[in-house]
């Protein structure tokens, strides 16, 4: 069975995004095996604690490369993605062997699904530049991508309810991630 891991890119426990992971996972069902990433404890990349490693990281780099696949569900900050989630991938990004640049990181080759809720933009621009972020990285990113632009009502009860047309569009993504 394939383990696909979950990255919320938003830190509030009612985000909307954490609310498209959850029906995501019940679409899923019992297909693939579903864990959610905790990265909370990720220092900022900084060189000088690169080396030794710090555990936050060996843990995150031994739970990436332990996953089949990544989803990554996510809100549009300022016309691009939360810079917690961009740490995260410059985490990501650095080589297995310390220092070796020659080497693979834990993310390279990886299949990822990007999605995200958010405003009037379906989160576009930070999908967008998420996509060539992690194309960069050398992740495997997935084509098929769900942008749910969150309705009016929603920001004021905390909320997300989706439509057939989007609860489709989440299928088609889980299913072409789980291969």
């Amino acid at each position: 069975m394939k383990r696909i891991l979950f990255i919320i890119g938003s830190l509030r426990k009612k985000s909307f995004n954490r609310q498209l992971a959850i029906m995501a996972k019940e679409i899923i069902c019992n297909r693939a095996e579903v864990s959610e990433l905790d990265y909370s404890d990720l220092p900022l990349l900084n060189q000088d604690i690169e080396q030794p490693e710090p555990a936050a990281i060996a843990r995150i780099r031994k739970t990436v490369s332990e996953a089949d696949a990544l989803w990554i569900f996510t809100p549009e900050y300022n016309s691009s993605y939360p810079s917690h989630l961009k740490n995260l991938l410059d985490w990501l990004s650095r080589p297995v062997i310390p220092l070796d640049y020659g080497t693979p990181t834990c993310i390279n080759g990886k299949r990822v699904a990007v999605s995200g809720a958010g405003g009037k933009a379906a989160t576009a621009n930070c999908r967008a530049k998420l996509t060539e972020l992690l194309t960069f990285i050398k992740a495997d990113v997935l084509a098929e991508q769900t942008g749910i632009a969150v309705p009016a009502e929603a920001w004021g009860t905390d909320v997300l309810t989706l439509t057939d047309e989007q609860k489709a569009q989440l299928s088609t993504q889980a299913n072409a991630l789980i291969g």
